[in-house]
C-alpha cells in the first residue's frame, strides 16, 4: 500500500495527474457518450411494455431515472473504463517494465511508484465519478428521446419528474460506487502492469489481465455495495 503514502506525500506530480486525467477522461468521452445514450434509450424501450401492461407508462421517467442514477450509470462507466482505460494502463506500464524504463527511473532518482502508479490511481478515482455524472445525463437524454417517440412529453415535464424522483441518497450511492470503481480500476490495472512478466508476451497478458481483473472486481464490489446499501436503508 505504499502508493497511498506516495500519493499524499510531497513532491506532488500534478502535471502527470492532469495528463492522466486527460487521457482517462477526455479521450473516453466519445465512447462513453455513445454507450450512455444507447443504455438509456434501450433500457427505456425495454421497460415500456412491462409498464404498459399495468397502464403505468407515466411512471417511465421516474423508473429510468432511478435505474440509471442508482446502478446503470456507475456500472456502465466502470465497465467501459475497465476495457479502455484498464487495458491502456496495463499495457503502458508493462511495456515500460519490459523495456526497463522503470529501472532507469529508479537509477535516475525518480520514484516510479509515485510517478507511474499513484498518479494513475488518483486520476481514475477522480475521473470515473465525473464520467459517471456525464453518462447519467446522456442516458436520461436517451431515455427521453425513446419516450418522446411514442408519447407527447415535453423535456421540461420529463426532467421535472426525473428530479422529483431522485433523492440525495441516490446521488450519494452513485458517487460512492463511482469512486470505489475508479480506485479499483486504477489500482488493479497499475498493479498488473507494474509487476508484469518480462518479454513482449507479458505486455499482451498484462493488458488482458488488467481488463479481466478490473471487470471482475467491479462486479464483486457492485454486489457488496448493493447489499450494504440495502442494510443501511
Amino acid at each position: 500500500m505504499s502508493f497511498l503514502r506516495e500519493a499524499v506525500s510531497p513532491p506532488y506530480e500534478f502535471k502527470e495527474i492532469i495528463r492522466q486525467c486527460y487521457e482517462i477522461g477526455w479521450k473516453s468521452f466519445p465512447l462513453i457518450s455513445l454507450t450512455g445514450f444507447i443504455v438509456g434509450f434501450v433500457f427505456t424501450k425495454q421497460s415500456r411494455p412491462s409498464l404498459e401492461d399495468f397502464g403505468a407508462t407515466s411512471m417511465l421517467p421516474a423508473l429510468i431515472s432511478i435505474a440509471i442514477v442508482r446502478a446503470l450509470a456507475p456500472l456502465v462507466t466502470a465497465l467501459i473504463a475497465s476495457g479502455k482505460v484498464g487495458s491502456q494502463i496495463g499495457a503502458e506500464l508493462s511495456s515500460m517494465n519490459v523495456t526497463e524504463q522503470i529501472d532507469a527511473m529508479e537509477v535516475s532518482g525518480t520514484n516510479p511508484t509515485k510517478f507511474l502508479v499513484s498518479t494513475r490511481i488518483v486520476a481514475t478515482t477522480l475521473m470515473i465519478p465525473i464520467l459517471c455524472f456525464y453518462v447519467a445525463g446522456i442516458g436520461l437524454i436517451g431515455g427521453y428521446l425513446s419516450i418522446v417517440g411514442k408519447d407527447d412529453l415535453s423535456m421540461l415535464a420529463f426532467f421535472t419528474q426525473v428530479f422529483e424522483t431522485i433523492a440525495a441518497k441516490d446521488v450519494f450511492a452513485m458517487v460512492i460506487r463511482a469512486v470505489v470503481f475508479g480506485f479499483t480500476i486504477g489500482f488493479a490495472s497499475s498493479y498488473v502492469g507494474y509487476f508484469s512478466t518480462k518479454g513482449t508476451e507479458g505486455v499482451g497478458k498484462a493488458a488482458n489481465s488488467a481488463v479481466v481483473s478490473s471487470m471482475f472486481l467491479v462486479f464483486v464490489e457492485e454486489l457488496l455495495i448493493v447489499q450494504l446499501l440495502a442494510l443501511l436503508n
